[in-house]
């Protein structure tokens, strides 16, 4: 696959093949490419939290809110869910201040990703305290984002926006519809 045909097919899934298992070198493999990408300052302040058990993912799960505009959709039924996760978290003792830094990181990640067979979706709508408890992870960490990662069973298709509804959408064969701006409408002119 080429960079544009690796970038097209890199949406973000929100159901999954849970008879796949992400297994732990790829997870590593993965965060490998996190901390091979850019960085503000070169200050490296990210760090990983990285789960692929039945348990484990159970337990990340229920900090999760997923796809805001699916109304009715509480996130993937058991059977549907990711089997491996990765939790960007930012070192405040290596700085206050993250920029992009875990935008840059999720991206290499979810690129990744989708060369290695799987897919994912980078959630930042967490309920941090829940996940902090759950995890004991420490104050020194801001939860940043989480990863949800697994083998798609969804079929996501690109459609031109339309009066600038920029919401997606399922279909009735649950086909998940991302409108997107033509590249006529981001290129400006001044």
């Amino acid at each position: 696959m080429n960079l544009k045909d690796i970038v097209f097919k890199t949406r973000s899934y929100r159901r999954f093949d849970g008879s796949h298992r992400v297994n732990i070198k790829t997870l590593e493999d993965l965060v490998d490419l996190a901390r091979l990408s850019a960085s503000g300052a070169n200050r490296q302040p990210l760090k990983y939290l990285i789960y692929n058990t039945p348990e484990d993912c159970k337990r990340v799960f229920p900090s999760i809110i997923w796809a805001a505009y699916l109304k009715n959709w509480d996130g993937p039924e058991p059977g549907e869910r990711p089997s491996g996760y990765i939790i960007i978290l930012g070192d405040r003792s290596i700085t206050e201040v993250f920029g992009v830094d875990h935008g840059i990181a999720a991206q290499s990640i979810m690129l990744g990703a989708t060369e290695a067979g799987l897919g994912g979706c980078m959630i930042a709508s967490i309920k941090r305290d829940l996940l902090r408890d759950e995890f004991k992870i420490p104050d020194r960490f801001e939860i940043l984002l989480i990863l949800a990662l697994g083998k798609p069973v969804e079929k996501i298709i690109i459609d031109e926006i339309k009066d600038g509804d920029v919401k997606y959408w399922r279909d009735s064969d649950k086909n998940h519809h991302v409108p997107k701006r033509p590249l006529s409408d981001l290129i400006i002119k001044l």
